[in-house]
């Protein structure tokens, strides 16, 4: 391979994928700025055509607009599966499947037109995905990483308590399941753990309701256990985050006086007044 194609390829390989350089990151939000316009427009379009009957020419407008966009993401996914050093695994990660979401649904269009036809509401949801996209300029806040890294932190005990609280959702539908019966709309095993979720969440949708008095003693004690528990998820994610904290700060030391606990912004030592190595250079 020659000289020219492989320092072009890296050279795309800096502009899409490297977060470190200006250019990267402009590229990133050139087409996040594009997902949520595509997402504008499906908005506008579902919001016209269900107060006016739109004409064809009015439709033409909105395919161009969507034909344009997919344009846009079609060249980039294409470059990126071409630059990037395993194409295979690229296309099959998460951000490369969220890429390519990104571009399919024209061409779900162009293979199905019935789909336009009949169905141009899922057509509609199937854009809408779109913007996922976004989550990709998310990677530059600081503070989302911290938050992401604080619930990959607390997964297990996220994992158990959820669990605990199926397994109490399970129990508690089971018995209004017994106490209440179909004849009060408890008709199935499956609605009655729905009716709990949704009281235990204190939701309240009340398209089914207790009548006994045992079954309302049973939705007041639901509420509270609901209540009770609905900050603990909150807890253990907010624990995690201050550690996440503390370690970046602590990851800070002063090379002369190896002072640590520096605030994020800080440039110089708060004990030695030392000059502190920036988190980007870190």
């Amino acid at each position: 391979m020659s000289v020219a194609p492989v320092s072009l390829r890296l050279r795309l390989y800096q502009i899409l994928f490297d977060q470190n350089t200006r250019s990267g990151r402009r590229i990133e939000a050139l087409c996040g700025f594009f997902a949520l316009f595509s997402v504008v427009i499906i908005f506008i379009e579902s919001g016209v055509d269900s107060h006016y009957h739109l004409s064809f020419d009015q439709w033409h407008t909105f395919i161009y607009l969507e034909l344009l966009i997919t344009l846009v993401f079609t060249v980039e996914y294409v470059l990126r599966v071409l630059c990037w050093p395993q194409p295979a695994k690229y296309v099959f990660s998460f951000w490369g499947i969220i890429d390519l979401v990104t571009v399919l649904p024209l061409y779900v269009l162009w293979l199905w037109p019935e789909i336009g036809v009949n169905y141009v509401f899922a057509w509609r949801a199937l854009r809408t995905i779109r913007v996922l996209r976004v989550l990709k300029l998310l990677r530059y806040m600081s503070s989302l990483r911290i938050f992401w890294l604080a619930i990959v932190s607390a997964r297990h005990q996220l994992m158990v308590f959820y669990f605990l609280i199926a397994i109490v959702m399970v129990v508690f539908g089971a018995l209004m399941y017994g106490i209440e019966g179909p004849e009060n709309g408890f008709v199935t095993l499956g609605a009655s753990v729905y009716w709990a979720v949704v009281t235990a969440t204190t939701v309240g949708y009340g398209d089914i309701t207790p009548h006994t008095p045992v079954g309302r003693m049973m939705a007041s004690m639901l509420i509270l256990i609901g209540y009770s528990v609905i900050a603990i998820p909150t807890g253990l994610i907010t624990t995690h985050m201050s550690n996440e904290y503390q370690t970046r700060r602590n990851a800070r030391i002063c090379p002369n006086c190896r002072h640590t606990g520096h605030d994020k912004g800080a440039r110089f030592c708060n004990a030695c007044g030392t000059e502190l190595q920036s988190v980007e250079a870190r």
